[in-house]
C-alpha cells in the first residue's frame, strides 16, 4: 500500500498524519519479524550473542509502541475522524498491540535459548519446533503484508493457518509429554522447548488478530471470536 486509499481531505497534514501512521506500523511490523526471526535462530542454534540481540530489540519494539500511540492519540483527538479513517486508527491501534505482545512472545523464545545453553543442550531431535517456527513466521509476515496490501483474503488464509498451527502445537506438546515420561533425562530440555513452542504459538495468535484487523479495515466486519467457516461465509457475501 503505498499511499492512504480511504477518504481524501483537504487537509494536507491530516493526510500526512495518516500516512505517517501506516508506514510506521509497518517499520514496526519489519522488526518484529526481524526480532522472531532472530530470537528462533537463537533457539535453534543454542546462540546467546543472537538471543541477547533479540531480546534487547525488544526495547525498540516497545519504544515504537509508544511512539504510534501518540501518533494514533493525536489524531483521534485533534482530527475527531469518521468512517474508513476511524477504521483505520483502530485498526493501526489494535496492530500495535499485537505487534508488541509479539516482541514479548519473541524475548522469551530468546530467553529459552540461554536456558539450553546454560544447562549444556539444545533443541536437537525436536522436529516439531522448527516445523512450527517456520509456519508461525510465514504468518507474521502475510499478515503484515495482508495489512499493507488491505488484502482481506490474504488477511482469511492467516487465520486459516493459525488452526492449522494450533492443531500442531497440540500435538507437538503431546509427543514431548511421551518423550519426558520414556526418559526423565530429556525433562529439562523438553520443557525449554514447550515454553518455546507456547510462545510461538501464542504469535500465531496475534498474527491471527492483525489479520482479523486487515478485516474489519477492508471489510467493516468484526470478525473476532466467530468460527472460521462462518467468517468465510460472511466474506462471501461481501464480495
Amino acid at each position: 500500500m503505498e499511499k492512504l486509499t480511504f477518504d481524501r481531505h483537504t487537509s494536507a497534514q491530516f493526510n500526512a498524519e495518516l500516512e505517517g501512521a501506516r508506514k510506521h506500523l509497518m517499520e514496526m511490523g519489519g522488526l518484529v519479524e526481524q526480532q522472531i526471526d532472530v530470537a528462533f535462530r537463537s533457539l535453534m542454534s543454542v546462540d546467546t550473542d543472537l538471543a541477547a540481540k533479540a531480546i534487547k530489540m525488544d526495547k525498540d519494539v516497545n519504544k515504537m509502541e509508544l511512539m504510534i500511540d501518540k501518533e494514533t492519540t493525536h489524531i483521534l483527538a485533534k482530527r475527531n475522524p469518521a468512517a474508513s479513517d476511524l477504521r483505520f486508527i483502530i485498526s493501526v491501534t489494535k496492530t500495535v498491540n499485537d505487534l508488541e505482545r509479539m516482541g514479548d512472545e519473541a524475548a522469551k523464545i530468546a530467553k529459552q535459548a540461554i536456558e539450553l545453553s546454560d544447562s549444556g543442550s539444545g533443541p536437537q531431535g525436536f522436529v516439531e519446533l522448527r516445523h512450527i517456527g517456520e509456519k508461525v513466521r510465514q504468518m507474521v509476515h502475510m499478515s503484515l503484508d495482508a495489512f499493507a496490501r488491505l488484502d482481506a483474503d490474504a488477511a482469511l488464509s492467516v487465520m486459516h493457518q493459525d488452526e492449522a498451527v494450533d492443531l500442531e502445537y497440540g500435538t507437538a506438546i503431546r509427543t514431548l509429554v511421551t518423550k519426558m515420561m520414556e526418559d526423565p533425562r530429556t525433562i529439562s530440555r523438553a520443557l525449554n522447548v514447550m515454553w518455546a513452542l507456547r510462545s510461538l504459538e501464542r504469535i500465531g495468535d496475534h498474527a491471527r488478530n492483525v489479520a482479523e484487523s486487515v478485516i474489519y479495515l477492508v471489510k467493516g466486519k468484526d470478525v473476532r471470536h466467530k468460527k472460521l467457516d462462518k467468517i468465510t461465509e460472511q466474506l462471501k457475501k461481501l464480495d
